[in-house]
């Protein structure tokens, strides 16, 4: 019955509610950071969701594009700016998902969406984290998001699935205030973020 219907239920009214409530400081930011870069604020990617099947994912822009002399993009340490670093790990960055919860390509609580690369890459135990909608934030998240291997985090992913209700789905959801709150788990040690997954990682 949760995972059928009243999850969405819930995805609904709380990404509404946040989006609204949010509305003040998401119109800010993104003034702040079309001034800053005089870019499209937008991050916009498609990554694949539920079944495999590809969405845009929305975030806030936390990286100025910054090319070499050939044209490519720099390393992302190399393109991340301080503003950015502060989106990061306040978690601001992430907040326009909620629309992305509330059009259903998304929810609240899952497996978080990753790159399209990714995918031939994956086990047949691993392709079992697209069974359920993406989320914001999910078990793997709360129990180390990128100080945790590749390996782990998927056995979370998993193990989430095999065990989805609306108490889990609570406790995770408090876990990530309170961590957000905080700011635990954002960077990996000295590196800028988790590693690429080659699929043995």
């Amino acid at each position: 019955m949760y995972k059928r219907f009243l999850k969405r239920v819930v995805d609904i009214i709380i990404s509404l509610g946040g989006l609204l409530i949010s509305a003040p400081v998401i119109v800010l930011v993104l003034f702040f950071v079309f001034l800053k870069t005089k870019e499209n604020p937008f991050f916009l990617q498609k990554r694949p969701g539920l079944n495999e099947k590809f969405f845009t994912l929305i975030k806030l822009r936390t990286m100025a594009n910054i090319y070499d002399n050939k044209g490519n993009l720099l390393p992302d340490n190399e393109r991340q700016t301080g503003w950015g670093k502060f989106l990061r790990k306040t978690s601001i960055d992430e907040i326009l998902q909620l629309v992305n919860v509330l059009k259903g390509d998304m929810s609240l609580i899952g497996p978080r969406p990753l790159l399209p690369e990714y995918l031939p890459l994956y086990s047949d135990f691993q392709k079992r984290r697209h069974l359920v909608k993406p989320g914001i934030t999910g078990w793997a998240q709360i129990n180390g998001r990128n100080l945790i291997s590749w390996q782990q985090k998927f056995i979370f992913d998993v193990w989430y699935i095999d065990n989805l209700s609306f108490k889990l789905d609570m406790q995770i959801f408090l876990q990530t205030i309170k961590k957000v709150l905080k700011k635990e788990g954002v960077n990996r040690t000295e590196e800028f973020s988790m590693p690429m997954f080659d699929g043995t990682n």
